[in-house]
């Protein structure tokens, strides 16, 4: 391999892996070119020692033609002297001439032997110094093709490390989408628990105004007991003496309140008009309910089984019908008479649909045959914005 097909070969595999950006290759094709410039100038130098060495080997040739053609007119000289030693003195005279030319054709041909020699010994230089060149080349080609070896080593080095650059480029493209991925996540599981965590403010305020509302409830519940409580307590002094006597029943069940009137405190027998009695009755009653304002009052007519009397039946044909005109009675008195509000009111006729007692017996009867004032919360609400400042 000369220096032209190491020089093509880096070239190739340069143009094959492009620019090389190590120190070590930089370094490496710097030592090749060195190299090649190197073997450049030996190339030159065994050029014109290889024409020195032509040019010598000519003149050899010629020099020892010439030597040979003197040898040759040197023969032919010695010959003619030899014919001539008997010739004339003009002979003699041809013949120093020609031992003359042969004196001259010997110090010639030694000086041609000497330049034959001189020529020789240079070829034998120029020979050796062409070994020398050569075994030179040999060594830089070697060292050319170990340079060779290397950048392509290197080359292949290059090439694995663009392999992995690639791979690591391609494993870094995964992790940023991993990243961007775990990041979109993130976002979403922050807006998630932001979300969560408003939901849970709203939750939280949503519960401490259902702890509020239901604490003013409770304060309102509270008060409204209270209430009733003191006005139950009114209502048995008040109504202490028909209390004793039986006809009237007061009954509280923590914010429910109940009076019980047999219907012979209020009426007389198949009349819907309260008697001039009961209109003391309800005057004390009235008293008291007209200072309720926490509280629905329903004033319900209740009656036994038995049908009304045939007498009765001109004016009432039911006895649902005429408890229920004694409880508007009733309610008529208490607001027009007692000053209760008209729209905490309501009369209620339930006939013989709610018995407290067996119909079976008179007793059972009587207390079946009723007016009943009950008061019942009014909604919560309402009370706890009343009780607010």
């Amino acid at each position: 391999m000369n220096i032209c097909t190491v020089m093509r070969v880096f070239l190739c595999a340069a143009l094959v892996t492009g620019c090389v950006s190590t120190e070590t290759h930089k370094k490496t094709l710097a030592e090749l070119e060195q190299t090649r410039k190197a073997l450049e100038s030996s190339k030159k130098q065994l050029g014109e020692l290889d024409e020195a060495r032509k040019t010598l080997e000519s003149s050899k040739k010629q020099a020892a033609a010439e030597a040979d053609s003197l040898k040759k007119q040197l023969a032919d000289v010695n010959s003619q002297v030899a014919e001539l030693m008997s010739g004339s003195t003009t002979a003699q005279e041809e013949i120093s001439k020609l031992q003359k030319r042969a004196s001259e054709l010997e110090a010639e041909t030694a000086r041609a032997n000497d330049l034959v020699k001189q020529l020789s010994d240079q070829g034998q230089d120029l020979n050796e110094r062409l070994k020398a060149e050569g075994a030179e080349k040999a060594r830089l080609e070697q060292e050319s093709a170990a340079k060779a070896a290397e950048i392509q080593q290197q080359q292949e080095q290059l090439k694995a490390d663009a392999a992995d650059k690639a791979r690591l480029e391609q494993e870094r493209a995964a992790q940023e989408e991993r990243l961007k991925a775990e990041a979109a996540d993130r976002a979403r599981l922050e807006q998630e628990r932001a979300a969560k965590e408003a939901e849970m403010q709203e939750q939280l305020k949503a519960e401490l105004a259902d702890k509020a509302r239901l604490e003013q409830e409770r304060a309102a519940k509270q008060v409204e007991i209270e209430r009733l409580t003191r006005t139950h307590e009114e209502l048995t002094k008040s109504l202490e003496a028909e209390i004793a006597k039986g006809d009237i029943k007061i009954k509280q069940v923590r914010d429910r309140l109940t009076i019980n009137m047999v219907d012979r405190v209020l009426f007389d027998s198949g009349q819907s008009k309260v008697k001039p009695s009961g209109l003391k009755v309800l005057k004390q009653v009235s008293d008291i309910l007209k200072n309720v304002t926490d509280k629905q009052i329903r004033i319900e007519g209740h009656t036994d089984n038995v049908p009304i009397g045939v007498r009765l039946k001109g004016r009432f044909q039911t006895n649902w019908e005429l408890f229920t005109a004694r409880a508007t009675s009733v309610v008529r008195y208490l607001i027009e008479e007692g000053g209760v509000n008209r729209a905490s009111l309501l009369a209620v006729g339930y006939a013989d649909t709610k018995p407290i007692a067996s119909n079976e017996t008179e007793e059972g009867r009587t207390a079946n045959r009723r007016i009943e004032i009950a008061l019942y919360p009014k909604d919560l609400a309402e009370i706890a914005n009343e009780l607010k400042p």
